[in-house]
């Protein structure tokens, strides 16, 4: 994992038309994917789209993205940021857990950019697989240039799940994902990019996730 510093960033929301600063503490962020040989060492389930080891794994929910981030938790020791009542399908969330957890939307487009300005952090075909690039599949993760901060493959290959629930009053508990996919055109491939679905049903052949921790001094990067 990245130790990613604290900061600020200025994060804009389109549909209606707003802009607002957020401050950004230290936290750690996966240098890539989940591959599905790490989904599979954990979880022992191989749901992906297109096999490969080193590829991104894909084909999974929100819900699947944060149970393997409980059982990697609970492997090393650590105390589970999320519980799940699976009697009502209710998934709470404690931020102040030190486990494995998904990054929030906020700590997801900061790291993004990695200090740069733009919608992107470098040449679009140096720094992901997209539409025009990919043939239609996914690549082995951290085979384009990574960003400032030496993560690979946070545009194109994948879309990532975040932890934030879009707009509750509107779309209920649809989750939010980022970062574009190997089948998307180039317009959305940007750190700016903003989609959601439903957290316990959706899961489509380009979208997988990233695990974050938070910045503790028992959590260093390994």
């Amino acid at each position: 994992m990245v130790e990613i510093p604290g900061g600020k960033i200025e994060l804009r929301d389109d549909r209606i038309k707003q802009k607002w600063t957020v401050e950004v503490q230290p936290f750690l962020l996966a240098k890539f994917p989940v591959t599905q040989e790490l989904y599979f060492e954990i979880t022992k389930e191989t749901p992906a789209t297109f096999e490969g080891n080193g590829l991104p794994v894909e084909t999974v929910t929100w819900k699947d993205a944060v149970s393997f981030c409980n059982a990697l938790s609970m492997l090393e020791g650590l105390n589970p940021c999320y519980t799940i009542q699976e009697e009502n399908e209710e998934i709470t969330f404690d931020s102040t857990a030190d486990g494995f957890r998904l990054p929030t939307e906020t700590e997801w487009e900061y790291a993004c950019k990695a200090g740069t300005t733009g919608i992107r952090y470098g040449e679009l075909n140096s720094i992901a697989w997209f539409k025009d690039n990919s043939d239609r599949t996914t690549h082995m993760v951290g085979q384009k240039e990574p960003n400032n901060w030496g993560l690979y493959d946070m545009l194109g290959n994948v879309w990532e799940w975040c932890s934030d629930i879009y707009d509750e009053t509107v779309y209920g508990s649809y989750r939010i994902f980022r970062g574009g996919g190997w089948c998307d055109e180039e317009r959305s491939v940007m750190a700016t990019t903003r989609r959601r679905s439903h957290p316990l049903k959706f899961k489509i052949d380009d979208l997988g996730f990233r695990i974050a921790r938070n910045k503790t001094d028992k959590a260093t990067p390994p």
